[in-house]
């Protein structure tokens, strides 16, 4: 293993058990685009975006619920359908 991998795991668990601990301002936590107002903006049912952009219901409804947030590769699929969603449904053969 590389220093520098090991360096970044030890951060990672520094900053784990920081926040366990209530020492919340070492956690890093990334916003994600509004999923509800993407979703109305482009006049879409949660179950229809869902199924446009191959994600599990259950996923769309907590992230608009606001019991999860997407992941890293989430928020990059979030980000571009935010950009051209017409581009990610032609992409995914679903427009």
């Amino acid at each position: 293993m590389k220093d520098d991998d090991f360096s970044g795991i030890m951060e990672g668990i520094e900053d784990a058990t920081a926040f366990v601990q209530g020492e919340q301002a070492r956690a890093r936590v990334v916003a994600g685009p509004d999923i509800k107002a993407l979703r109305k903006r482009i006049k879409m049912t949660q179950a229809k975006f869902a199924k446009t952009y191959h994600l599990p219901l259950g996923t769309v409804k907590d992230w608009e619920q606001g019991r999860r947030q997407p992941d890293a590769p989430a928020r990059a699929l979030l980000t571009v359908i935010e950009d051209d969603p017409e581009a990610v449904q032609k992409a995914l053969g679903t427009g």
